[in-house]
């Protein structure tokens, strides 16, 4: 994905994309929180049975169907959005990291602009009171609780295979991220959900305690084992950056 390879030709450009973009067949998921559960509610889920917000809980989210890029975003795909320039051969399928949340979302409304599409989020300074637009047909990132769902991929473990199988971590890693696509996928094709690089989501982590930390998910290749699964779950200002913390793109309406 390349200026030299596509230029001004953003229909070639949206098909390769769009092969990327892998289908999600909507259902549920059971949840657990131990803090507070207002965080779930910030998306469009529907609860069963959310109970009291200061207890832990167990509830199941309905997912309604979307689409999510089968790679976390590569560097490749990061540089020629943003900047319209290419990258290094060695580091065109590299995940990108040192990213915020805050250019998580805005990587995805250029990518909305860029090819036609209305954008997902209005950005404000405060980023607790940034607009998720649901109705729109941009890109966006992941939910927190579409984040699990996708990543366990119908499985009930903490792991969908063998952690050395399928995941970049401490102990495999040799100090350094990886490319994407490397190791096996999880059953429904989605590649490297555990494990080489954290993955922003939409949600706040908790708003009564942390006030406008976001969510990041899987764990990466800085992290032990233990830390890297379907569960695995941080937060951190919507400004931080780190090199083991990038991103993954859905959308709701193809």
């Amino acid at each position: 994905m390349t200026n030299q390879k596509y230029g001004s030709d953003r229909t070639a450009f949206e098909k390769e994309l769009m092969k990327l973009m892998v289908p999600v067949q909507g259902g549920t998921i059971e949840l657990r929180d131990y803090v507070n559960t207002d965080k779930w509610l910030s998306s469009d889920y529907t609860l069963s049975n959310p109970g009291s917000n200061k207890k832990a809980v167990t509830w199941t989210a309905t997912i309604e169907p979307f689409h999510v890029m089968k790679y976390p975003v590569t560097q490749q795909l990061y540089h020629f959005v943003m900047h319209e320039k290419e990258t290094e051969p060695i580091m065109n399928n590299l995940p990108m990291a040192e990213v915020s949340w805050i250019d998580s979302i805005s990587f995805c409304n250029q990518l909305s602009r860029m090819l036609g599409r209305t954008e997902c989020y209005t950005i404000t300074n405060e980023s607790e009171n940034t607009i998720f637009k649901k109705t729109a047909n941009g890109f966006r990132l992941l939910s927190d609780a579409e984040w699990q769902y996708a990543c366990k991929a119908g499985t009930a473990g903490y792991r969908y295979e063998r952690i050395e199988q399928i995941a970049w971590y401490q102990e495999n890693s040799g100090g350094s991220v990886h490319p994407v696509g490397q190791l096996l996928p999880n059953p429904w094709g989605l590649f490297d959900m555990i494990g080489n690089v954290w993955e922003w989501c939409w949600d706040l982590y908790d708003k009564e305690r942390y006030g406008n930390y976001r969510v990041f998910r899987g764990g990466s290749w800085a992290e032990a084992q233990n830390n890297c699964g379907s569960t695995s779950r941080r937060k951190s200002m919507p400004d931080f950056k780190i090199d083991d913390l990038g991103f993954r793109i859905a959308l709701t309406h193809v």
